[in-house]
């Protein structure tokens, strides 16, 4: 917890959260630690409105409650949850766009999140995800943010072909999943970042030293400079998928070059639940290797730690619970 953006970060005992009406509680047993919420903790996320605050929206655990409404789920599932809990009921959701819900939630930012024994969580019925069996938990926690959110951008949002380029910008989680779904696509991708070990990593799983004229670039980190560097270097027709988020100044847009290039700047936020199916098959099917990612986990008790030091280590660090 954190009593003030910025400040210092505990562990301590508070009572459990209560079980909202077409929710559930989760026993917390994984929770990747994600840049998303170190900016949380920074006061950059305006769905943060008090204090005190837990953060953590990557998670993956077993259904400890159940809410009065909830159909679909038992005590003791195993379960996961994208980090944006979709109301199930608006336009945009029945439209099959929960990723966007105007109404939705957020663990560890609308209400307190997954740095936690238990955590609440919305619409269970259209929110929650089985994890498969044999899958750690540790991996399935890796999968609610960075991971989901590369593969929808580059398979749904990009609508990559096998045969494409791809060039990334930025070797954390986002990036590094963004390689291997580029990859499984059949695609050539390069990664761009100031770590050469977030690089070697990023060449093991299938990158290589560089691409020209690329038909997708990826900010994976949220810069603006990022973003007009990316730009400049699409092939005419080309598509920039933004995944990093951008607290601060916002880029330049050269209008006139994607004007006459004809070039798409794309925004993608997240994977609705209902879309895991295609991502879950091409991982039991081993062509999509998430654990490989989780470069290190660590216990409660060090998570304020390992958010204060997220991404200066390559790969994904999982709190285990």
């Amino acid at each position: 917890m954190y009593d003030s953006f910025g400040g210092p970060l505990s562990v301590r005992e508070v009572a459990d959260p209560s079980v909202p009406a077409g929710g559930v509680l989760v026993r917390v047993e994984a929770t990747g630690v994600c840049r998303s919420d170190w900016h949380g903790w920074q006061g950059r996320d305006a769905d943060i409105t008090s204090l005190p605050h837990v953060p953590g929206h990557e998670l993956a655990g077993t259904v400890a409650a159940l809410g009065p409404g909830v159909a679909g789920w038992s005590v003791g599932d195993r379960v996961t949850v994208p980090f944006v809990n979709a109301c199930g009921a608006c336009d945009i959701c029945r439209e099959g766009n929960g990723q966007v819900c105007p109404r939705q939630t957020q663990p560890g930012f609308t209400h307190w999140g997954s740095f936690a024994e238990l955590v609440a969580l919305r619409a269970a019925d259209v929110n929650l995800v089985a994890v498969p069996d044999g899958m750690s938990m540790a991996t399935a926690a890796s999968l609610g943010c960075r991971f989901a959110t590369a593969f929808r951008a580059l398979a749904s949002v990009a609508a990559l072909q096998a045969g494409e380029r791809v060039l990334v910008y930025g070797g954390g989680g986002v990036g590094l999943s963004a390689v291997q779904v580029a990859v499984a696509l059949g695609a050539t991708v390069a990664v761009v970042d100031p770590s050469p070990a977030a690089v070697e990593l990023a060449r093991s799983m299938g990158a290589v030293a560089v691409v020209e004229d690329p038909h997708v670039t990826v900010d994976a980190i949220g810069d603006p400079r990022v973003v007009e560097t990316a730009l400049s270097v699409l092939r005419p027709r080309g598509r920039h998928v933004q995944v990093g988020l951008l607290p601060g100044r916002q880029p330049t847009i050269p209008m006139g070059q994607v004007l006459s290039q004809e070039l798409q700047i794309l925004g993608s936020h997240g994977m609705a639940a209902h879309d895991y199916p295609a991502m879950l098959s091409l991982v039991t099917a081993g062509q999509l290797r998430p654990e490989l990612l989780v470069s290190r986990t660590v216990g409660l008790e060090d998570a304020g730690q390992a958010l204060i030091e997220v991404g200066r280590t390559p790969g994904i660090t999982v709190v285990e619970i």
